[in-house]
C-alpha cells in the first residue's frame, strides 16, 4: 500500500517509479480522487457541525418565542439529516475506490535496483562454489529419480499433475534437509520458530499482497479460507493490527510448512521433475524491523540462505532483479540460483526480499519509537531458507554417481540415520 501523503507531496517522484516499474503514471487519477475525498470529508463535518448547532439553536428560538426563525432551523436540520447519509454514503464509496486503486498498485523499487524488463536484465551479484566435472553425462534428476523414491506415478494418480510422492530413503533425505534448515535458521542464526496455520483469512493475504490481484494462483477451500502459497503470509501476519513494542525489534521469524499454488502462470514450464509442484515444503524468513534496521536485515537475511547452501556444497549466484522481474511487494530482491548439472544452468532457489513498509501498511503494522508521541509503520522482509524441493533436487544431481546413487552431504548425517548414499532400489 503507498502512502497518499507522500503522494500528495511529490507525485512527480511517484509517476518516476512506476515508470521504472513499466507501468504508467496514475497520480493525476489518484489525487483527483483523493481531493474529491477529502472535499467530502470536510462537507461532512462542516454538516454534522452544522446539525448540531442548529439543533441547539432550536431550543433557543422557542424559549424566545421566536416560531418563525425555530421553523426555519427545523427545516434547515431535516435537510441536513437527509443529505449526511448520502455523504457518509459518498465518503465511503470514494474512499473504497481510493483504497482500491493504492493497492493494486506495486511496490516502488528501491534506487539501486536495475531497469529491465524480465529476468534478463537481472544483475549477477556475486557466485559461490565451482560446478563438478563430471566423468559421465550427469542425468535429470527426473530420469534417475524414481529408483530411489522420488514417485511422481503415484502423486499423479493420487492428486494429479504437479503432485509427487517421496518414498523411502527419498523421503528421509527430504526431512533431513528440512530439518536441518530449520535447526539452522532457528539455532545459529537466530530467527523465532513459529508454528503458524496453513490457513488464513483474507485480509491476512490482502496484507502481504497476494490478494487481490493473484488469486488465481491460490487455493481455496469452500468456507472460504485460503491455503498459504508461502508462510511469509502466516508469520508477517503475527504483526497485523499491532503496535510492535520497540524493544522487541527486529522481530525474525522462521517456518517449515507446506505451501500451496496453482501455478497459474506457469502452464509449460517445468512439466517433467520436482521443481515446479502444486504442494511443496519451504523453510521461510520472515524480519520485522525498524525502517533504518532493514537494509542491514536484508543482508542478514541473505547470508543466512546463502549459508544452507554453502553448508551443502552446492554451487550457486546470487542475482539483483530488475524492476521488471521483482515481485508485486518488493522494493528489492536477490535471487538465489543454485547449479543444476542436468540443465547446465542456475535456477531460482531463494528469493530474499525487503518490502521497506508496503505491506506494514496493509496489515496496518507499527511501531512507537522512542521519545515520540505519534506511531511509525514497520519494515517487513522475507526470504526462502531455503526451498526443500528444490534443494533435495539440487543434492540429487550434483551429488550424482555414475552408478545412478547420490552421495549425501555431510551436514546431513546427524538427520539420516547412518545412511550415507542413496540407492537404486
Amino acid at each position: 500500500m503507498h502512502d497518499i501523503r507522500l503522494l500528495r507531496e511529490n507525485p512527480a517522484a511517484f509517476d518516476a517509479g512506476l515508470a521504472r516499474r513499466g507501468l504508467e503514471p496514475l497520480s493525476a487519477g489518484l489525487l483527483a480522487l483523493d481531493e474529491r475525498s477529502r472535499a467530502i470529508k470536510t462537507e461532512l463535518q462542516q454538516g454534522q457541525a452544522r446539525r448540531n448547532e442548529a439543533s441547539k439553536a432550536i431550543g433557543q428560538a422557542m424559549a424566545q418565542k421566536d416560531m418563525e426563525k425555530a421553523e426555519a432551523l427545523k427545516a434547515e436540520v431535516a435537510a441536513l439529516k437527509d443529505r449526511l447519509p448520502a455523504l457518509e454514503a459518498e465518503d465511503r464509496e470514494v474512499g473504497d475506490a481510493l483504497t482500491a486503486k493504492l493497492a493494486a498498485i506495486p511496490n516502488l523499487p528501491a534506487d539501486d535496483v536495475p531497469l529491465g524488463e524480465d529476468e534478463a536484465q537481472n544483475v549477477e551479484v556475486s557466485r559461490w562454489g565451482t560446478p563438478r566435472n563430471f566423468t559421465f553425462t550427469p542425468q535429470d534428476h527426473a530420469d534417475f529419480g524414481p529408483a530411489l523414491g522420488l514417485d511422481f506415478e503415484g502423486g499423479a494418480a493420487l492428486s494429479g499433475a504437479r503432485f509427487t510422492a517421496l518414498r523411502g530413503q527419498m523421503a528421509r533425505l527430504h526431512r533431513a534437509l528440512a530439518q536441518y534448515m530449520l535447526d539452522r535458521q532457528s539455532g545459529e542464526n537466530g530467527y523465532e520458530e513459529v508454528n503458524p496455520p496453513l490457513l488464513v483469512r483474507d485480509e491476512a493475504l490482502f496484507g502481504t499482497g497476494q490478494l487481490p490481484k493473484f488469486a488465481e494462483d491460490l487455493f481455496q477451500t469452500t468456507d472460504g479460507r485460503w491455503l498459504i502459497p508461502t508462510a511469509e503470509v502466516s508469520l508477517t501476519n503475527l504483526v497485523r493490527e499491532q503496535i510492535v513494542p520497540v524493544e522487541s525489534l527486529p522481530l525474525r521469524l522462521t517456518a517449515l510448512t507446506p505451501c500451496f499454488r496453482s501455478e497459474a502462470g506457469s502452464a509449460g514450464r517445468d512439466t517433467r521433475g520436482f521443481i515446479r509442484q502444486h504442494q511443496f515444503e519451504k523453510v521461510e524468513l520472515v524480519a520485522i524491523c525498524k525502517p533504518e534496521e532493514s537494509e542491514a536485515e536484508h543482508e542478514r537475511m541473505c547470508a543466512a540462505a546463502e549459508g544452507i547452501l554453502q553448508a551443502l556444497g552446492l554451487p550457486y549466484r546470487k542475482m539483483l532483479l530488475c524492476t521488471g522481474d521483482m515481485g508485486f511487494g518488493a522494493r528489492k530482491t536477490w535471487d538465489l540460483e543454485v547449479w543444476l548439472p542436468s540443465q547446465q544452468t542456475y535456477r531460482e532457489i531463494s528469493s530474499v526480499s525487503n518490502c521497506g513498509d508496503f505491506q506494514a501498511r496493509r496489515m496496518n503494522a507499527r511501531y512507537k519509537p522512542e521519545g515520540e508521541k505519534q506511531t511509525r509503520f514497520l519494515h517487513t522482509l522475507n526470504g526462502s531458507g531455503l526451498a526443500v524441493g528444490r534443494t533435495l533436487v539440487a543434492v540429487l544431481e550434483n551429488y550424482q554417481q555414475e552408478d545412478g546413487s547420490v552421495i549425501v552431504p555431510e551436514v546431513l548425517a546427524p538427520y539420516m540415520g547412518g545412511l550415507t548414499r542413496l540407492r537404486p532400489l
